[in-house]
């Protein structure tokens, strides 16, 4: 797993060069195409780590809240490209690592009372 990602980020990075140092009328379709393949290195990886129900759980996650399944995934592919995950991530792990990312990000409202 390791060495396709591997060499699934050298040819990101060098399709980014060559789109940098390329032609600028290309260079629009070259973006484009990088991101394609950025999503589609996305979608292998997180396919490779969760289960069916899990991912299941996460597009629906992203259907209503596309900033939290974006921070997930990238949570779930840092953790897959350092070798922390023991398998596949089941359903219920997926939940405990959303609830994880839902107290890091939690919105803390303060209210002052102030008496004259």
């Amino acid at each position: 797993m390791a060495d396709e990602e591997l060499e699934a980020i050298r040819r990101q990075r060098m399709a980014e060069l060559q789109a940098k140092h390329g032609d600028p009328s290309s260079d629009q379709q070259g973006q484009q195409e990088a991101k394609q393949r950025e999503t589609e290195m996305r979608n292998s990886i997180l396919a490779q780590v969760l289960d069916q129900s899990a991912r299941a759980r996460l597009s629906n996650l992203a259907l209503v809240k596309p900033d939290k399944a974006k921070a997930v995934e990238n949570y779930l592919i840092q953790m897959a490209r350092f070798g922390q995950l023991g398998g596949k991530i089941t359903e219920a792990g997926l939940i405990e690592i959303l609830e994880k990312v839902s107290q890091q990000t939690e919105k803390k409202t303060t209210v002052k009372v102030s008496t004259l």
